[in-house]
């Protein structure tokens, strides 16, 4: 069973965008190996990218807080809620079908709270000098952690009425 037994494409896609439209977060459905279904990220700041973009960012960053967070969410069974290196929230929803784990669903990319940047551990990481991190680092919005938290349990609701709905049909 993968994701895209349990629904469309279309239906994940339709699921990252009211992640995106309710909270301004980075959305993605990614599958049990990490890889986003969706290729296509809908960026909240200019920093993001850029560490997406570098292949130390990327593993470092990105790829290293995902499969932290979706590890601790699939051995939970319940979302996570927290912050990357780079210090912007990451939240993760963990996907399953009749007790197996088929991937998360979530986003990141925001401040959480009073959250700030890691301008000096992503200059490390990523090799990119502090003042270009400082700049990109602007105006990044933020998220509550009541908010983070009500669009888990949307996202949450949204992949149980996934489940019903396969079950259904089947």
């Amino acid at each position: 069973m993968e994701l895209v037994d349990l629904c469309s494409l279309e239906t994940w896609a339709a699921l990252e965008k009211d992640i995106h439209d309710r909270s301004g977060l980075n959305p993605a459905v990614f599958n049990v190996d990490g890889i986003r279904v969706n290729p296509n990220p809908l960026w909240p700041n200019r920093l993001c990218p850029e560490i997406k973009a570098n292949p130390k960012g990327q593993a470092f960053i990105c790829a290293t807080a995902h499969m932290n967070l979706a590890n601790t969410a699939r051995q939970q069974r319940q979302a996570v809620i927290e912050e990357c290196d780079a210090g912007m929230v990451k939240l993760v929803v963990p996907i399953f079908f009749e007790g197996t784990f088929l991937g998360a669903a979530g986003g990141c990319g925001l401040l959480l709270g009073d959250g700030e940047v890691e301008t000096f551990l992503v200059a490390k990481i990523t090799e990119m000098p502090e003042e270009k991190i400082e700049r990109l680092s602007e105006a990044i919005p933020s998220i509550s952690e009541q908010k983070a938290q009500a669009l888990a349990d949307f996202i949450q609701e949204r992949i149980e009425g996934i489940v019903a709905n396969y079950k259904a049909r089947h």
